[in-house]
């Protein structure tokens, strides 16, 4: 199973998530939800990067079932809130898919809106 788990300041406002794991809804290759997944949040990832030039701290196993990414706190605040906006946004479509594939996938995410 995916776990993904989300870390809030008191502010409820995203400062890291983690996702680990693998689905094993299909064969290698073939297992949609991982495919579905790991686009989300690597597009995310990818987006705050390119279209906020912001470097967030990632780590990632290399033969994948691990993504951790974490806002750097040194952040113009404009710029922390389209970050925020982006994985929010990341949120909402793993919640989709964990809510047709809720035994591949859950996230832990307290604070949530």
């Amino acid at each position: 199973m995916i776990t993904v788990k989300v870390k809030r300041n008191d502010n409820a406002e995203i400062v890291s998530f983690t996702m680990s794991g693998h689905a094993d809804s299909g064969p290698y290759g073939y297992d949609l939800v991982c495919a579905g997944a790991s686009a989300v949040s690597i597009g995310a990832v990818n987006a705050i990067i390119s279209l906020c030039q912001v470097d967030p701290e990632i780590e990632m196993e290399e033969n994948g079932g691990f993504l951790r990414c974490t806002v750097p706190m040194d952040v113009e605040r404009a710029t922390f809130e389209k970050v925020q906006l982006l994985l929010e946004a990341m949120l909402v479509s793993l919640q989709s898919i964990a809510e047709e594939y809720s035994k591949h996938i859950e996230i832990d995410d307290k604070y949530g809106r």
